[in-house]
């Protein structure tokens, strides 16, 4: 059974690693033109526009809709088929939006809430997997957003400036 330390670790561990994200791609917004948010590199790979939008729909549908109760509106098809339509701005501000109250639903998290079996987009799964699914989820495309972002500036990002990473551990 899982102990409350133990599920408040795992709620502080998902909110830390699910908010490292959102000012990443703010500051790949910043890099680029509002054309360039909507530039859509082939057929096969989504644009960042739609990357943003797709994510809002998942995490609305993973955290606040089905932890958080509220109903599930999701057009997924929708999600990908926008091609414009929304600024740098709004995008950003959909997805604070998005992970501001996702986070807030994830905080409050009971013991229970983490525990307990739902069905979302098909598949069965706990609080605790909903939970790691957006968490992965969303570093997944924000790592897309990234390299999209480098390839159409060709410049480091500096998500890692002025931090050892060739520190060993102890």
């Amino acid at each position: 059974m899982i102990t409350h330390s133990v599920s408040r670790e795992f709620i502080e561990q998902s909110i830390h690693y699910i908010e490292l994200n959102t000012p990443r791609i703010e500051k790949c917004l910043k890099s680029l033109t509002e054309e360039e948010v909507w530039h859509q590199p082939n057929e096969s790979t989504n644009s960042i526009g739609t990357l943003i939008l797709h994510l809002c729909g998942n995490i609305t549908q993973y955290i606040i809709s089905s932890i958080g109760g509220k109903a599930d509106n999701r057009e997924r098809d929708k999600e990908f088929a926008t091609k414009g339509g929304f600024t740098k701005a709004e995008l950003f501000q959909k997805l604070q939006d998005t992970i501001d109250t996702a986070v807030s639903i994830i905080k409050d998290c009971s013991e229970n809430e983490l525990l307990k079996v739902r069905t979302v987009q098909g598949f069965s799964l706990s609080g605790i997997g909903i939970i790691v699914h957006v968490t992965e989820h969303y570093s997944y495309h924000t790592g897309q957003i990234a390299l999209i972002t480098k390839l159409i500036t060709n410049k480091d990002l500096g998500f890692y400036a002025g931090i050892n990473l060739n520190t060993l551990n102890d």
